[in-house]
């Protein structure tokens, strides 16, 4: 058994491994901001979650050249290349994901059907800025 009381040992070998909540909080929020923009990058080549091309605007398959799905493929790998940004640049790497998240957001408000989604992704892009400050506090640039 594992105890937490002052002075012991173990208790202060795990806090001292596991960090403070804001070291925590910086390590959860990197590793969901590098894993996830990069499964869903990857998907966007095979649509398994979802049909992509369905949450692009028409407005925006208008500007961009080729098909939606053409689309979809540059949004893939401009989303793994954020993901993997946020891996090594943290700092940097965020304000990437909130700028893309940013995006989304204007996409998906165009859209008109998707307001929940909109919503969600705002969360995201809220927990991207934390990471971004996090970041900003810690020795990992």
């Amino acid at each position: 058994m594992v105890t937490n009381t002052p002075g012991s040992s173990t208790g202060t070998r795990l806090a001292g491994r596991a960090g403070d909540g804001a070291q925590q909080a910086f390590l959860l929020l990197r590793t969901v901001f590098t894993v996830a923009p990069i499964a869903f990058g990857l998907d966007k080549f095979a649509n398994l979650l979802t049909d992509w091309p369905g949450y692009l605007a028409p407005f925006v398959d208008r500007l961009v050249p080729g098909t939606a799905q053409q689309a979809m493929y540059a949004v893939g790998v401009i989303e793994i290349l954020a993901g993997l940004l946020v891996a090594v640049r943290p700092r940097y790497g965020a304000v990437v994901v909130a700028a893309w998240l940013a995006g989304i957001i204007v996409n998906l408000l165009i859209l008109g059907d998707y307001y929940d989604v909109a919503l969600r992704d705002f969360g995201l892009l809220v927990g991207a800025l934390a990471l971004w400050r996090l970041a900003s506090r810690t020795a990992t640039r």
